[in-house]
């Protein structure tokens, strides 16, 4: 195939990749609406879901587990989710073609500042539908850990999950040595946060649910638009 082929090819692909990204956010938009919905048809309060893992949460507490989860459990919020980002852009400096031909400093910076700015805007999202759809939180006789405001969605359980995506997007895009094994623990770590929400008493299931989808909607927005800025890695190098 000709450099020309090649590259049209190369685009086509992305093109497809990008779009099957599109439907993809909007299937986890629409399933977040759907929770939402579910929630404020019960008033705020326990929908079947929520009942049953609440109740084997409590019943399953050893003190060894709590303290793991409460470790866990404060990686979620704070500083930690936007370290996290910032590392996602710095990863993924070098794939991006809009900064490839930068100064070293902007070539890095300018992806760091944007992943944490991106992690910053979805919470500010997540705070509007928290304050909107107003969910109390669980019985405060039965938290392990210190909570406040409204339940839903969660807030720790969508920012890990927003700084974890944006992470693996980062390695994704560039594959570094070892990356299946970072995927795998930025996984983990960010579901483990979500479930240690439940766990430690402070949030309903379905908080964590939609802090994973709307989570999933908003990284994946962010997927789309790197689509248009990630050199193809088939096709022929600009320059």
């Amino acid at each position: 195939m000709s450099p020309a082929g090649a590259s049209a090819s190369a685009r086509a692909a992305v093109r497809r990749a990008r779009r099957r990204t599109v439907w993809w956010c909007v299937l986890a938009a629409v399933a977040f609406a759907a929770v939402s919905g579910a929630v404020l048809a019960a008033g705020g309060g326990q929908i079947v879901p929520d009942t049953a893992v609440r109740r084997w949460a409590l019943d399953n507490r050893p003190s060894q587990l709590v303290t793991v989860l409460r470790a866990v459990t404060a990686t979620g919020t704070g500083v930690i989710p936007y370290l996290v980002a910032l590392g996602a852009g710095l990863i993924a400096a070098p794939a991006l073609q809009l900064v490839r031909e930068r100064p070293a400093v902007v070539r890095f910076a300018l992806p760091a500042l944007a992943s944490a700015a991106w992690l910053a805007l979805g919470q500010v999202l997540r705070f509007g539908l928290m304050t909107a759809i107003a969910r109390p939180r669980p019985p405060a006789q039965d938290w392990l850990t210190h909570a406040s405001r409204w339940s839903f969605p969660s807030g720790h359980t969508t920012t890990s999950a927003m700084a974890a995506g944006l992470l693996l997007l980062a390695l994704l895009a560039r594959r570094p040595a070892a990356y299946r094994l970072w995927v795998g623990l930025t996984v983990v770590w960010a579901a483990v946060v979500g479930v240690s929400r439940v766990w430690l008493g402070v949030h309903w299931a379905t908080d964590v649910l939609a802090g994973w989808l709307l989570a999933a909607a908003w990284v994946l927005a962010a997927a789309a638009i790197l689509a248009r800025v990630t050199a193809p890695p088939s096709g022929p190098r600009a320059g």
